[in-house]
């Protein structure tokens, strides 16, 4: 081919990759898509609902606003949102999205800074629908997050939902409001709400450089963050995130949290189940590069305490392991496995110690068995050296299965730096 004429192919191809990138909002033609935030979707639960006067027999959240603040981890200059209606009964129509920072950078207040509120739209429109099982990403705006910033959301539906089947994720451990009427431009919100629960929210993303990744994590309510501090972001991911951006190796790691309390890994829970889950809530996120899997107690702790039943679903968990991460490879995801913690003298405990057995077959697997690219031992990092089974008591929330949030830091220590580097 003559030379002259290579040339001028790769400078049309090029003029093209930048038009497709500006259109995606790009602002750098070097940069990338990073998930920053998550909240698993899952179907809301009659108790998880919206309170009266916002759900009624045959539609939720009609005329009302929602205002939610979540935690991003890493930051930058450029985000979008992405909002899910994946178990939803109806369309879910969205009349206006607006963006802020809240007072005082703090997680679950209701009023916001706003000088720095920005209207979101969709396809340049400020309002969409999302259709039923699906999910829709915002158009790019300009808004400084700094890393580990706190921001609100809000969200105005005219219409509401046409159905009690609704999508949210309820073990937020953040206040969000509610309230009626458009108040979406409101610096606060009148005649609010408290619920401790998110809605529709699903994900956000931040334009960052390539050297930028996400971890993510699928998990049940230990890495939720049950036994964590409403509103003070003290769950295990969070002190993760706050421990590797200190460094500058780890500093552009952001995570995203795809658990939810009582889910599990072989069949549907709380949540459907993590296979089931898998290509939404980890393949199919922007810039992920690890993964970490710590999920099996709700397994164990549903099926029959009797030998055979925890041999079965022992045998089940490993050889769903090995999907998780055949199918996580197959995207050039690394994967970690992380051991099971002890529920000794919790409510999956049983007199006989067949659970126990199962876990320690579990783990025992996670730990020697090499299919794993590496193993980050949560079961050591958190059991009583005395008593193996149970957890150590400064880390025991109570019940003997969840941490407190000095427990979720021996978990946040527990994983080696190192294996987060690009």
């Amino acid at each position: 081919m003559d030379r002259a004429l290579q040339l001028a192919i790769v400078a049309v191809l090029g003029l093209a990759m930048g038009t497709a990138g500006a259109a995606d909002g790009s602002s750098e033609p070097d940069g990338h898509w990073v998930t920053t935030w998550t909240a698993m979707p899952q179907l809301a639960e009659p108790d998880n609902m919206p309170p009266a006067p916002y759900t009624l027999e045959n539609v939720v959240l009609a005329d009302s606003t929602v205002r939610q603040t979540v935690r991003v981890s890493v930051g930058g200059q450029r985000m979008r949102l992405r909002f899910s209606n994946a178990f939803g009964g109806a369309s879910l129509p969205i009349t206006r999205v607006t963006v802020a920072l809240p007072s005082e950078g703090k997680a679950g207040v209701s009023a916001i800074q706003p000088q720095t509120l920005q209207p979101v739209t969709f396809y340049g429109r400020p309002s969409t629908v999302v259709s039923v099982g699906a999910q829709v990403v915002s158009d790019p705006l300009d808004l400084a997050l700094p890393a580990g910033a706190v921001l609100s959301v809000t969200a105005y539906l005219a219409d509401g939902q046409a159905s009690t089947n609704i999508t949210s994720h309820p073990g937020s451990r953040t206040t969000s409001y509610l309230a009626k009427g458009n108040q979406a431009e409101a610096a606060d919100l009148t005649g609010a709400t408290p619920v401790d629960h998110w809605y529709f929210l699903s994900g956000i993303e931040i334009w960052s450089k390539p050297a930028t990744a996400t971890l993510a994590l699928v998990g049940d309510s230990l890495t939720d963050g049950r036994g964590s501090t409403t509103n003070q972001n003290n769950r295990w991911p969070d002190q993760l995130f706050d421990r590797l951006r200190t460094d500058r190796r780890t500093a552009g790691v952001a995570i995203a949290n795809q658990a939810a309390g009582g889910n599990r890994v072989l069949n549907d829970g709380l949540g459907p189940n993590a296979l089931a889950r898998l290509d939404r809530d980890v393949l199919a996120q922007s810039g992920v590069n690890w993964l970490i899997v710590f999920e099996g107690v709700n397994d164990l702790g549903t099926a029959a305490d009797t030998q055979d039943a925890q041999k079965k679903v022992a045998d089940e968990l490993i050889a769903a392991y090995d999907q998780i991460i055949v199918r996580a490879h197959a995207q050039d995801i690394r994967v970690y496995g992380a051991t099971l913690t002890p529920f000794g003298g919790s409510f999956y405990d049983d007199a006989q110690g067949h659970r126990e057995a199962a876990r320690q077959a579990v783990n025992e697997w996670i730990r020697t068995s090499g299919r794993f690219d590496a193993v980050i031992d949560f079961d050591r990092a958190v059991r009583d050296p005395a008593d193996p089974r149970r957890l150590v008591a400064a880390f025991d929330v109570g019940d003997h299965l969840h941490l407190s949030p000095a427990g979720y830091k021996a978990l946040a220590d527990a994983v080696p730096a190192r294996l987060l580097h690009r």
